[in-house]
């Protein structure tokens, strides 16, 4: 008879929060894929867990997903946690997953700690929609393609980043989408817990420096309601966008044409204006 996969939630901080359903099945099955055994093991010591682990992460994850599988398929259970929170949630697991599923095993959730989710909860801005968008691409072609396809994205969108990080996409942020309601929500659950209620065009110049140090989610505010509906833009306004884009690194032509792809308005229409610096 097969086993199970386990997606174990873990603390994002705070072990306080680590729930009995999840020490009881980390200490139940056969073994732990954890992301990193170095990080994982001081919570297993923690709660006195003594349970085998193997190393699980981007990887190696393809390889180790089918030894998994195997494992699992002759009667193992497998537990699958990450360094910090929901596993498979821009972390290591959404392959295995898959490949579990593929192959007709049972996974089952024990939930825990999300942090976008508590992010969204104290952010003070709209929760009833929100698109998770998770880490923002270092590549720069991708990170563009990826901002120009939320730029009329009414429901809130949510974003991790690293801190190292967070000057150059709160710029980034600052141009593509102009001054918004931000909240950046830092080291959540531990001692330095903070959440900073701002606006783009603040955040932007108050960071500038780097001095936001720790594990980050940013909760951005959507575009206005009717934004995203073509033909409701004035030329006036393409034009603007198309500026926009262009001050993010498009040439006045992809700026143009992007512009009248979001807009309505006819690329030729704001390329010549562009061209006229109007």
């Amino acid at each position: 008879m097969a086993g199970k996969l386990f997606v174990v939630g873990t603390p994002i901080g705070n072990l306080s929060d680590f729930s009995p359903r999840a020490i009881e099945t980390l200490s139940m099955v056969d073994f732990i894929a954890a992301e990193d055994t170095r990080v994982t093991i001081k919570l297993l010591n923690r709660f006195d867990i003594h349970t085998p682990m193997i190393s699980y992460h981007k990887f190696n994850a393809h390889e180790k997903g089918e030894e998994i599988c195997r494992r699992i398929e002759q009667g193992e259970n497998c537990a699958i946690v990450t360094d910090a929170g929901m596993p498979c949630i821009s972390d290591p697991g959404e392959l295995l997953v898959q490949q579990c599923c593929e192959r007709g095993l049972t996974v089952c959730a024990v939930p825990g700690p999300t942090a976008m989710a508590s992010a969204l909860a104290v952010s003070g801005l709209p929760t009833g929609r929100f698109t998770f968008e998770g880490f923002l691409s270092v590549n720069k072609p991708s990170r563009r393609e990826h901002l120009l396809s939320l730029l009329h994205e009414t429901r809130t969108m949510i974003f991790y980043e690293a801190p190292h990080k967070l000057p150059a996409t709160l710029q980034d942020l600052y141009r593509f989408f102009g001054d918004r309601r931000i909240a950046i929500v830092k080291e959540l659950t531990k001692i330095h817990e903070e959440v900073i209620r701002t606006t783009l065009s603040e955040a932007a110049e108050k960071y500038a420096d780097g001095s936001i140090k720790g594990e980050i989610v940013l909760i951005m505010e959507g575009a206005a309601e009717g934004s995203a509906e073509k033909g409701t833009n004035s030329p006036e306004e393409a034009v603007a966008l198309a500026q926009e884009l262009m001050a993010a690194g498009l040439s006045a032509s992809e700026a143009a044409k992007e512009s009248a792809k979001l807009t309505g308005i006819k690329k030729g229409e704001i390329y010549k204006s562009l061209l006229n610096g109007k």
